[in-house]
C-alpha cells in the first residue's frame, strides 16, 4: 500500500483516534467528534484519502495534481479526496494531513484544546 507511514502519522497527533465506520465502509481519523481524516473508496471502490484543506489551498492542490479532487461525499469546498495510487508526493500529502488536523482542533474552544493536549501530556 502507498503512503504506509499514514496510520502511524495521523495516530502520533495529540487526541487523535482512529475507528472504522461499517456503513462507511472507513476508516476514520478523529480529534473527540470530528472526524479530520478518511479513508475510504470512491462509486468504484479506489481507494481514496479524504482530507480537511482551507478553500483556496485545495482549489490550488487540485489544479496542480490529477489525483487531488473535491471531496468525495463530503463538502466539495472544504474536503479533498487523494488517490492512492495517484501521484501525490508524500511531502504535500503530510501538508494536507497537518492543515485537515489544524482546522479540526482550532475549531474546538480554547477549553476543550486544553483538554485535549492535558490529557497526552499524562
Amino acid at each position: 500500500m502507498k503512503y504506509q507511514w499514514l496510520d502511524e502519522f495521523c495516530l502520533s497527533k495529540q487526541g487523535v483516534v482512529k475507528d472504522y465506520k461499517e456503513e462507511w465502509e472507513a476508516t476514520r481519523y478523529r480529534i473527540r467528534d470530528k472526524m479530520f481524516l478518511m479513508i475510504g473508496g470512491d462509486k468504484y471502490s479506489k481507494p481514496i484519502i479524504s482530507v480537511k484543506c482551507e478553500p483556496e489551498f485545495g482549489e490550488f492542490l487540485r489544479k496542480e495534481y490529477e489525483h487531488i479532487v473535491p471531496g468525495y461525499h463530503m463538502n466539495k469546498k472544504h474536503w479533498n479526496s487523494v488517490y492512492f495510487e495517484g501521484d501525490v508526493p508524500d511531502d504535500v500529502l503530510k501538508q494536507m494531513i497537518n492543515m485537515s488536523y489544524s482546522l479540526v482542533f482550532n475549531g474546538f474552544s480554547k477549553k476543550l484544546q486544553e483538554e485535549i493536549l492535558d490529557k497526552n501530556a499524562d
